[in-house]
């Protein structure tokens, strides 16, 4: 097994001294692997400075600015590992970071891409455990401390973000890498639910533990929007299903749970005395799989709608959404459906 380490540049080499340092010192012994540098049109002395490292960098110079999609997808057709490992170059690696995330991608079910536990680097405040989606279609960073002490190894997610992600090269490949369409932000996003569309799970390897200077790459946030809007337009129904399951999540352990105890407070002085088909009922009620949340998916829907009406209020008509990528297709015939005109909805 061979990894390549991609890592697109644009300024900021002094947190790009740092995160390499991290890197190099945090590597399993061992590990046959390379690191791909690919600068973005860095113009303070990035660029010089990449070009006097040897084995393992290798560096790649491009002549025009081509965004973080572009970037990657340039490191990643250069790669010959077995496994890409996608990271942001403001990144603080810490021992065993890596080990973890290989695990969880051996041994999760249909496991394509994986990602880990990050923290803000300035405060160590928790930043990314997955992801989640607002009410509005907006995916977000899902930053419940409450995984921080799950027992198990890793947690299933619908996306993770790509500062640091493992992906198999083969479904990089398949998938034709990241859609050039985004610029700077919801690529990850949108790459994690094209691989779930084949069939393929994300994890988030609940072990592996980084720090990462958020949004450090200058211009980082320019087009949040535009991103946001093509994010949302191609994967309308499938935020809607993941919005309504984590409300009925919700609902089930802040509604249902305390009702039940609550029953049980008032009806059972003593536990002798206790009808046992009301104790069955209550457990039915706790366990129940569905429940008729009919009203939060409207109001989802209704916020949505609100959102698109604003974005083509301040960004005009949505522009056509068909997926872009300077990565040849693999298998084209097959791949269709999650590159050329992604599915609405995942299964």
């Amino acid at each position: 097994m061979k990894v390549s380490f991609i890592i697109p540049l644009y300024n900021r080499l002094d947190l790009t001294r740092p995160c390499l340092e991290s890197l190099r010192a945090t590597l399993p012994a061992g590990l046959d692997h390379e690191i791909l540098l690919v600068d973005d049109g860095s113009t303070d002395g990035t660029r010089e400075w990449i070009q006097t490292l040897g084995t393992p960098y290798r560096v790649f110079l491009n002549e025009r600015n081509l965004g973080y999609a572009g970037t990657n997808n340039r490191g990643a057709a250069a790669a010959t590992g077995d496994i890409l490992a996608l990271l942001n170059s403001d990144l603080i690696l810490t021992r065993r970071w890596l080990e973890p995330m290989l695990a969880t991608l051996r041994r999760a079910p249909r496991a394509g891409i994986v990602g880990n536990v990050q923290s803000r680097a300035a405060t160590g405040e928790l930043d990314h455990i997955g992801f989640a989606v607002e009410l509005t279609g907006k995916p977000c960073h899902d930053a419940s401390r409450l995984w921080l002490w799950a027992p198990w190894r890793s947690r299933e997610t619908p996306a993770v973000t790509a500062a640091c992600l493992l992906v198999q090269r083969d479904l990089f490949l398949r998938l034709r890498g990241f859609d050039e369409g985004f610029r700077n932000g919801g690529e990850d996003v949108d790459l994690c639910f094209r691989a779930r569309a084949l069939g393929y799970s994300c994890h988030v390897a609940l072990h592996s533990r980084i720090l990462h200077h958020v949004s450090a790459s200058p211009g980082r946030k320019l087009h949040d929007e535009q991103n946001s809007r093509r994010l949302a337009l191609r994967w309308h129904d499938e935020f809607l299903r993941l919005n309504y399951r984590r409300h009925r999540e919700h609902h089930r352990l802040t509604v249902g749970l305390p009702q039940c105890l609550e029953y049980l407070r008032l009806h059972w002085a003593d536990p002798r005395d206790f009808d046992r088909s009301q104790l069955a009922h209550i457990m039915l009620f706790m366990l129940r799989l569905r429940i008729p949340l009919s009203e939060i998916a409207a109001q989802q829907l209704a916020a949505m709608q609100v959102e698109a009406a604003r974005w083509e209020q301040l960004l005009g008509p949505a522009p056509a959404n068909s997926f872009v990528s300077s990565l040849p297709g693999v298998g084209q015939s097959r791949t269709n459906a999650a590159t050329q005109e992604p599915k609405r909805s995942c299964v």
